[in-house]
């Protein structure tokens, strides 16, 4: 079958919140899901009579339980809060029982439930205080993609990977990775590419493989996704707060699942992540969207990954040049350093308002300047002034909410 064999109902559920999104192009859906469009109609028809219940082969549950009294809402709180691994609190659970169950339960009751039962600590009472937040104005323009710190398993170590749309806090991936190499990140990235369809824009840190410190910013990996359209940024070193929505992420996973699991490998480790992030998703509640859940802000990328990666082309107007295997283009007699990751990559060199300053692109991607007044007509080889996002220039392309 076409449903991946361990979590049918997880993949029907999000087939059908992702094709009721407004504008949802659900042939293409049910292309990238891998199932014929008869199928994929006959769940969307199910769903629309009979909810969520529609997508199960079987059930006997029943919508609503009119006769439901206080004791049983009292055991479904602290139920909610127990498969939260203790970490949600009076407002979420409160939305989770009304969206789950149609149940009005005030979140002061809900906390008052949980701190009777010593669910909350005296930490708990005190608020942070407001936050300034910012985000993009629509899904897919930015993507926040980091690794969250390794962890040991019971055979070797675990580098969980997370991929992060900024405008609605979905999460697109969540890998459990044994290492933090191009060829692993590459291979679980396109899988994400492939069903999501690809952003306009994504923001890493200077770690490998996407960063190499913060001279050079540009890698083979992040090369490839210039190829693929996307408009590559790093956050500035040692300031994570610019990723904050991924650093966040990872703050709650490790606190819901982390904090209260060990792993044999990194298979029990990926259904762990898969189960919960269909949570994250679909049911946890996030207060930064208004207690909204990320998927009802989300739909999918209307880019297409490509299997094939585009041929480089550059206007008319543009003097192409080819790095050679140093990384050294050569330009009016002089060499300028690129950097290894260019090797035999042809980039398009524009003049500027300056006289004698030249912008390099690569692809759609500014990647530096070149100032011919201050490289000396000799074989000595300079270095080209790096052009990559600054934090704040990141900030200014981002919404404030």
């Amino acid at each position: 079958m076409p449903w991946r064999e361990q979590s049918v109902m997880e993949q029907r559920e999000e087939f059908v919140l992702l094709a009721l999104a407004k504008g949802a192009n659900k042939s293409e859906l049910c292309r990238r899901f891998g199932i014929s469009r008869d199928k994929g109609y006959k769940w969307l028809k199910r769903y629309a009579a009979e909810g969520e219940g529609g997508l199960c082969d079987r059930s006997r549950r029943p919508k609503r339980s009119p006769a439901r009294t206080q004791d049983v809402t009292e055991a479904r709180v602290l139920a909610i809060r127990a498969e939260s691994n203790n970490a949600w609190g009076g407002r979420k659970i409160a939305r989770v029982l009304w969206d789950e169950e149609r149940l009005v339960v005030a979140p002061s009751t809900v906390t008052s439930i949980l701190r009777r039962h010593g669910k909350l600590s005296e930490a708990a009472k005190e608020h942070p205080g407001p936050l300034q937040r910012f985000e993009r104005a629509a899904p897919n323009e930015l993507w926040q993609m980091d690794f969250k710190g390794h962890f040991p398993l019971s055979q070797g170590r675990c580098h969980p990977l997370t991929v992060l749309d900024d405008h609605s806090r979905y999460s697109l991936g969540l890998e459990a990775c044994g290492d933090e190499k191009d060829a692993t990140v590459r291979e679980r990235l396109t899988t994400v590419f492939r069903r999501y369809g690809v952003p306009f824009a994504m923001l890493m840190d200077n770690g490998a493989p996407w960063g190499d410190a913060a001279d050079q910013p540009f890698t083979v990996f992040t090369l490839w996704l210039i190829r693929l359209g996307i408009r590559v940024s790093h956050c500035r070193p040692y300031h994570p707060q610019t990723q904050g929505k991924d650093e966040r992420f990872h703050r709650t996973l490790k606190a819901e699942v982390l904090n209260a699991n060990s792993f044999c490998d990194l298979a029990a480790c990926q259904r762990s992540f898969d189960r919960w992030r269909q949570i994250y998703n679909h049911r946890r509640p996030h207060e930064a969207l208004g207690l909204m859940t990320p998927v009802t802000r989300y739909k999918v990328s209307p880019r297409p990954f490509p299997e094939r990666l585009p041929t480089i082309e550059y206007g008319p107007g543009d003097i192409v040049r080819k790095v050679d295997c140093n990384g050294v283009v050569r330009f009016k007699g002089r060499g300028i350093r690129m950097g290894k990751p260019f090797r035999d990559q042809p980039i398009a060199l524009r003049s500027t308002e300056r006289d004698g300053v030249f912008s390099a692109h690569f692809c759609t991607q500014p990647i530096g300047t070149i100032d011919l007044r201050s490289a000396k007509r000799t074989r000595e080889v300079v270095d080209i002034a790096k052009a990559m996002p600054t934090t704040s220039q990141v900030h200014q392309q981002q919404e404030r909410v």
